[in-house]
Parts: C-alpha cells; structure tokens; sequence
C-alpha cells in the first residue's frame, strides 16, 4: 500500500495552494506550519511574505484565509497577531486518516525517495579481549540505525570491524605454541563465559612472560614477522583466537538481543591485501607524502599543540601499517566492491579527528565524493551516578557482561512483583525480566542524543515511572490487556464521532509517526524516535484519565472508535520499539 499523507502534509499543501491563488507574485512561498499550543497547528510563513511584498501581514494573511475552498480537513483558520494562522483539524480528517494508516502494515510510514546502499560500522570488539561498557553504546545506537534505516527501504550492509590484527598476537600465538593446551574446551558446546575465561588467562600469562622473559619477548617479535608474512602455522593459530573470541562476542549480542551474522564481521585483517596498494594511489597521485621515512597526509587546519601541523600517517617509518591505512583500504572496498554511496561509522567521539582526517584524505583520492560520503556518528560517554566514567569500585572498567546480568536481574525482580496480579508463568517471568532488563539499557542509551555522554544509573532505568522502556512496554501490555477484555468488541473507525480532546491529542500525534521516521533515518538521530514514542505514551496515559475505553455507558460505536485508537496506538509502540531493538511483551 501507498504512504499515507501526514495531516500536517496535507494542510501545509491546501496552505501553498492557497497562498499562490490569494498571491501569484509570492512564488511558491512556504507556509512555515509547525505544531501549535493554541491550535493543532501554526503557519507562520506569511510575517515575512509581507514583508518582501510590502504588504500588511493581517490584510495578506486574511486574504490567503479567503482563498482556502470549503473542505472536510480545515475546521477553523483564525488570524492572529501579525498575520499568524491558528488552524483546527476536523475530527473527521484525523480518524480518516488513522484508518488509512490502521489499514496499512507499515501504519502509512513512507520508503525513503531514493534509497540507496549504507555501510554502517558499528560493534567493534577486539579479539582476546573483553567487552566493557565502552562496547555498548556502538553495538546499541549501530543496531537501532541498521533497523531505522532498512524499514525506510535503504539496502544496508553492517560491518563489525573487530581489532583482528596487531602485534600483540605475536605473544598470545607464541605462548600458544609453547603451552598447545591453553584453548583446549572442556566439552564441545562451550559457552561465552568459557572462551572469554580462556582468553584471560592466556593473555595474562602470556603478558607476565612478555615482560619477564627477554628471549620470549624476542621469540614473539619474530612470530609477529611470521604472521604478517602469512605463514601458515602461525596462521592457524591466529584463526583459533578469532573464532574463541567470536564465540564470546556472539554470546554478549545474543543477550543484548541483536542479531550478528559472519559474514557481517570483517574485521582489521579482511583488508591486509589491500594496504599496500592503498598506500600506492595514495603517493602516486601526491596525496600522501613521505615525512621523515614515513608515508603521511597533511591538512591545514589540524594542528598539534606547538601550532605545527599533525599529519596522517599511513605507513610507518618502519614499514608498518597505521590503523589509517586499514580505515582507508576499508573505505576502497565499500565504495569499489560493495557499492555503497553512504558510510556510517559509529564510533567514539573521541576518534572524531581520525575519521576527519581518514574522510578528506579518501576524498581527495576521490573515492568520497558529491555521490558517495561517509558520516561519523560519534557517541559520548557512559558515566556512573556520579558523573565520572564508569568503573568498578576498584577502579576496573566495567565488564559489559555484568552489567547487563544486574540489568536483567533488576527488572525481573519489577516483573516478579507485578506477575501475580498479571497471572504470569515463572518461565514468562523470566523471559519477560530479560526483555525488560535489555530493554531498559539499550532504551537509557537510545533515549539520549548520542553526542552526549549519559549516567548509567539501573535504578532509574527499570523504573515503571517517567522516561524509560519499562514505562513504554507497560503502556503496550495495557493496551493488549484492554484488546482481550473487549471479547468480541473488535476496534473500528467511526470518523462521524466528535473526538475528546485526549482523543485528538492522541490521534494528532499517532499521524506524526511516518514524518519523525523520515527524519531519524535522514539525519541518524534514534533519540528523536525514542521521545516520539514516550510523548505517544504519555498522551495515551492521559487518554485513559480521562475516556474509558470499555464502559457500559458508552455507545458501541465509541467503544470501537476508541479500542481503535489504542490498536493502533499499540501498533505504534511496537514498531517503534522494535526499531529500537526492544521487544513489547503481550503480557507484563
């Protein structure tokens, strides 16, 4: 089915219709209409029409008013002030058009006008180490882009650009030859906890002998010569380190409840074969230099602190590649071989100058240009309560697993408490806990602008008042509640009924869903859907203070007009919510 036309669509057209009948020498003006306290909606745009006509903002804007033909969508149009339009929806028009978004699966919501193919980069673990809290926030904000973007009908490839190579494989791989054991499993089904178990150790022991054993440091410099020349033993080895590790990462989505495929990692390593020829074009065609030994790109408006220029290096001195090399060589190959003309890189905005960097250079190579360009959206920090990083209290980064435990344990304890009244088995109790626990700390993140940093604070998090997941799934299973105590009531849109004033609230903001949609997936902003969707439940909230939904009192056709308002405001939440990567339980 076709996009359903907002209301606000609709006025703002009738408006320009008019606005060139009343005023053929305006052009096509806009109206400049916006949501209103006073009315449902404001246009403002004829104050400064008047002033390019030089024409009385009043006489111009009652004149527009006069152009305006009788119609089923434009209640009343009051002129106020100097030449504001105040204008009422008919309660006809906004139940018309919900029904024509209630008989829709995708509730109206338009596909972008010229889709196109993203890369989005985002979940970066590095292999044989452990996921902490600066992990959640890429995984979390990259996964909600990847769902946003593919529902606006965008091809989107994800990539996890895990930390694969480096010379610290040259030790673990050394011990492992000397120790053949270390990666040895118990059994054949071994769970996250185990491999990541096995990693630390190893990596511990292989540490303490780097740094108290010379000839072992020198047998793991030779192995890091080895690996990087493709030898195929140490090879091997390596390979037993990527798949442990990525028996753990995939057991920490798996409870973040996302959904990451292999072929979907490539990480540092996937693009070794290019870096050489990268670093090539690159000098050939002058864009890189070399500086004292070193293969570098200089920019004029990044400087260090003693005002002298900081170059990209691409190629050490020594021959190395830097992490520039592999972000460029990665860029190449999405441009050239998956055919992308948007990048999306969600990282920390502390490597914002890296990426800056990294994108002019590709650039002036010409593999970004006026059809393909890449974007970083960069994310803050996670703060404790207190406003400072997040450690643990002895000063130890926060292990992600943890804390996603405590999250689910929290909320199934605020499930636990409701179950009875509810009538909840212990195993949907459990599986809801999960759900609310997840939902409420990818909710904490999502809700906030990603620029910012934001307080992981689990007691405000699972909290069933104010601005939360918990607040927004309660809000769902209510509705579902009221469904199933309607029997055979089914909801139906009866566009003859006057709306209560919560009825049109609720209404006028439901019709909104398709255009903030639009505008997350355009400018990456999940936050602006999460506050769409707590303002949807905090209007749902008021509806039921003040319309019973199921009463005796009321005729059927109120009854159904008003289940079909909470239908589709149930339908709203869950979509919304599903975008975000949080699950709705039918029953809480």
């Amino acid at each position: 089915m076709a996009s359903v036309p907002s209301l606000a669509s609709t006025v703002q057209q009738r408006l320009a219709d008019a606005l060139t009948a009343a005023l053929p020498e305006a052009g096509s003006a806009d109206p400049l209409l916006r949501r209103s306290d006073r009315a449902d909606f404001q246009a403002n745009g004829i104050l400064a029409l008047a002033k390019k006509l030089k024409g009385n903002p009043r006489e111009l804007a009652t004149k527009v008013v006069g152009a305006i033909p009788a119609n089923d969508v434009l209640k009343a149009i009051e002129v106020s002030g100097p030449g504001f339009l105040n204008i009422t929806i008919t309660d006809k028009a906004i139940t018309e058009t919900l029904a024509a978004r209630a008989a829709d699966e995708r509730l109206g919501v338009p596909y972008k006008d010229q889709p196109g193919t993203t890369v989005i980069d985002y979940a970066q673990p590095n292999v044989a180490k452990e996921m902490h809290v600066g992990h959640l926030r890429s995984a979390v904000i990259g996964d909600a882009m990847v769902k946003i973007l593919e529902f606006a009908g965008e091809k989107v490839i994800r990539r996890h650009h895990i930390g694969d190579w480096g010379t610290q494989f040259g030790m673990l791989i050394q011990y492992l030859i000397e120790h053949p054991h270390e990666l040895d499993h118990k059994d054949a089904d071994v769970s996250g906890e185990e491999a990541m178990s096995n990693l630390n150790r190893l990596y511990k022991a292989a540490r303490a002998l780097f740094d108290s054993d010379e000839e072992f440091k020198a047998r793991s410099r030779d192995r890091v010569v080895a690996l990087q020349s493709g030898d195929e033993e140490t090879l091997a080895l390596w390979q037993r380190f990527v798949d442990e590790s990525k028996i753990y990462f995939y057991s920490v989505f798996n409870k973040l409840d996302m959904e990451i495929d292999d072929p979907d990692v490539v990480g540092e390593s996937g693009y070794n074969d290019m870096l050489d020829e990268t670093c090539r074009i690159l000098e050939e065609s002058g864009v890189a230099v070399r500086s004292e030994g070193a293969l570098c790109v200089f920019f004029d408006d990044v400087k260090g602190p003693d005002g002298n220029p900081v170059p990209l290096i691409v190629k050490k001195s020594n021959g190395g590649y830097g992490y520039a090399a592999t972000d460029l060589s990665a860029i190449r190959d999405r441009v050239q071989n998956l055919g992308a003309d948007t990048l999306v890189y969600v990282v920390d905005a502390r490597q914002s100058l890296h990426f800056k960097m990294v994108f002019e250079t590709a650039r002036r190579a010409g593999w970004l240009n006026d059809r393909v360009h890449a974007v970083q959206l960069a994310f803050g920090t996670v703060l404790g309560k207190d406003g400072k990083p997040f450690k643990t209290r002895e000063g130890e980064t926060v292990r992600l697993v943890d804390l996603l435990d405590e999250a689910i344990d929290r909320a199934t304890a605020v499930v636990r408490d409701k179950a009875e009244k509810v009538g909840l088995t212990e195993q949907e109790i459990v599986e809801n806990g999960r759900y609310v626990g997840i939902g409420a700390v990818k909710y904490a993140d999502l809700s906030t602008s990603a620029s910012r940093d934001y307080k992981f604070d689990l007691d405000q998090m699972v909290s069933l008042n104010g601005d939360t997941s918990v607040y927004l799934q309660y809000a769902y299973a209510r509705i579902k509640s009221i469904i199933r105590k309607a029997g055979d009531t089914q909801p139906a849109a009866h566009p003859e009924l006057s709306l209560a004033p919560a009825e049109r609230a609720l209404g006028l903001h439901l019709d909104q869903f398709g255009e903030v949609l639009t505008d997350v997936a355009a400018s990456y902003e999940p936050h602006k859907l999460a506050a769409y969707l707590y303002q949807l439940a905090s209007h749902l909230t008021t509806f039921y203070d003040q319309c019973q939904v199921i009463s005796d009192q009321n005729a059927p056709e109120v009854v159904e007009n008003r289940l079909f308002l909470v239908d589709l405001t149930a339908r709203t939440l869950h979509q919304g919510m599903a975008l975000l990567g949080i699950r709705t339980p039918e029953r809480l």
